[in-house]
């Protein structure tokens, strides 16, 4: 998939070292970094190791790497269907406004429906007004009944415990 400026193509094992500098500059934005701990060993074998459970696609900017999109399948009980969940989005800040977050979503909902996914799913920061106007304004519907609920660090060995 090609724009007159932006290639978009799936991510490589060259790719991991761009898209660990897209992450950490991603947590720097979100107010986050303090929750980064993966690395890019860790990106490695997630994405291209003997077992991968994630996948990303690149944009590429005159040969260089300048937005990412992290996602994975999740599966809907109700649809009866795999679903294509976005982890991460990150343009990077000197390329934004050019359309290349927009490109990468209608990339991934190329890809969405192609794998015959019954939907594409995201979470956004409420504070995120600029997104969420984005998302909204490209069909995005946010979901206000729903909330994310999250186990990790002690509390996840702890409830693993009992």
């Amino acid at each position: 998939m090609t724009t007159s400026q932006l290639t978009i193509r799936p991510a490589v094992a060259a790719d991991v070292d761009a898209i660990f500098g897209m992450i950490r500059e991603l947590a720097v934005f979100e107010k986050l970094e303090h929750m980064v701990v993966t690395n890019p060993a860790m990106l490695q074998d997630a994405l291209f190791g003997a077992h991968p459970v994630c996948e990303a696609i690149m944009g590429d900017e005159n040969g260089e790497a300048v937005t990412f999109a992290l996602f994975f399948h999740n599966f809907s009980t109700f649809l009866g269907r795999k679903g294509l969940y976005l982890e991460d989005l990150y343009v990077k800040q000197n390329c934004r406004g050019k359309g290349y977050g927009k490109q990468m979503l209608v990339a991934l909902a190329q890809l969405a429906v192609q794998r015959n996914c019954g939907r594409f799913e995201w979470s956004v920061l409420d504070w995120n007004k600029n997104a969420i106007d984005f998302y909204q304004g490209m069909g995005a519907e946010l979901l206000p009944d729903w909330r994310i609920c999250r186990v990790a660090g002690d509390a996840l060995a702890q409830l693993a415990r009992v």
